[in-house]
Formats: structure tokens, C-alpha cells, sequence
């Protein structure tokens, strides 16, 4: 029997899709998946989030789940874009951080690192069509961080050696810089 690894998936909705309003298809998504682990996961309660991106679009519901699988990366990757296709989700080039009835997300998987490499002496994960391990921008997205610290308190990132918490922390500080400033007119 294949050793079993705790994945962090994050998930999210904001429009309605075969599985119904987004607080509908998470509940569904969570029971699927649920049922898939064998009932170990652990579910951070729902947030509502602003999107993200260029595309005007309604609020998201976000939540994050732990679970315990013996899956590859690989394989849960397909296993969940297949849940994605059958909630509805049409992918294309075009809709890149657009609306969706459901967006899954594997943020770590049994804390392997792949896709990442060192540019300018710092980590940077490397814009790929293979799977990115730990995802390349949970560390950027308090949307992820917040509910995966709810599943998952002692998390840290295995490429840029930072708890969640301190990762977390430094986002809030550079939103607090960024909202502080003002501009003079010209």
C-alpha cells in the first residue's frame, strides 16, 4: 500500500454552476472530497473574498481543505479539474482568473517542491504547464492563507522557509503600507 501524504486544497466559487450557488457547490465539493479521502479532512470554515485579477466579477467563497491521500500530485491534479468540469467550469485562456462555479487548487501536497528555482538570489516558481509544488502564489494570496491556517496552524513554506502565519503577517503589513500612502496631485 502506497504511503499516504496530507494535501492542502484550496477552493472556490463565485457564480452559479451545475452544482448550484457557490455555497452549494462548496458544500458539494467538500462532501465529494469527503468521500474520496475516506473521511480524513479537515474543512476551514467558508470566507467571502474579493476576486482577483482585472475581471469584474462577483465575490468568492472560499474555504481550504486538508486531507490525507496516497494519490500523486499528478493524479489528484486530474481527479480535480474533473470535479471542476462536472460543477460547470469551462476552461480557457481567455477566462484566466474570471468567474467560475468552482475552482480547486493543490496548494501543498506532503510539502513537495517542484517548478521552483532561484532567480535574483530569491525563489520563484517558474510559469509552467506542469503542476507547481507548493503553489506559486498561495503565498501571495491571504484568501488561501487565512483558511489554510485554520486547517492547517503550523504550516510553513517548504521553498521560502516561512510559517503561514509569517507569511500571512507580511501580507497584511504591505497592504497596510500600500493603503497608507497618498498622492499628491500633479
Amino acid at each position: 500500500m502506497a504511503s499516504k501524504s496530507i494535501v492542502l486544497i484550496a477552493i472556490g466559487s463565485n457564480t452559479k454552476g451545475k452544482w448550484g450557488s457557490p455555497s452549494d457547490c462548496l458544500a458539494r465539493v467538500v462532501a465529494e472530497l469527503n468521500f474520496t479521502f475516506n473521511g480524513l479532512t479537515k474543512v476551514s470554515p467558508f470566507i467571502v473574498t474579493n476576486p482577483v485579477g482585472f475581471v469584474r466579477q462577483a465575490k468568492y467563497l472560499n474555504t481550504v481543505m486538508r486531507a490525507e491521500t496516497s494519490l500523486p500530485p499528478a493524479k489528484l491534479l486530474i481527479f480535480l479539474k474533473d470535479l471542476e468540469r462536472q460543477a460547470g467550469r469551462r476552461t480557457s485562456a481567455s477566462t484566466r482568473w474570471g468567474p467560475r462555479p468552482l475552482d480547486l487548487d493543490i496548494i501543498d501536497h506532503g510539502r513537495r517542491v517542484n517548478g521552483w528555482y532561484v532567480k535574483n538570489r530569491q525563489q520563484t516558481a517558474r510559469r509552467s504547464r506542469f503542476l507547481i509544488l507548493p503553489h506559486p502564489e498561495a503565498h501571495r494570496r491571504k484568501f488561501v492563507l487565512e483558511p489554510l491556517l485554520e486547517v492547517e496552524p503550523h504550516w510553513w513554506h517548504p521553498v521560502l522557509r516561512l510559517s503561514g502565519r509569517q507569511l500571512l503577517n507580511r501580507l497584511s503589513q504591505q497592504q497596510a503600507a500600500t493603503s497608507g500612502r497618498r498622492h499628491r496631485p500633479t
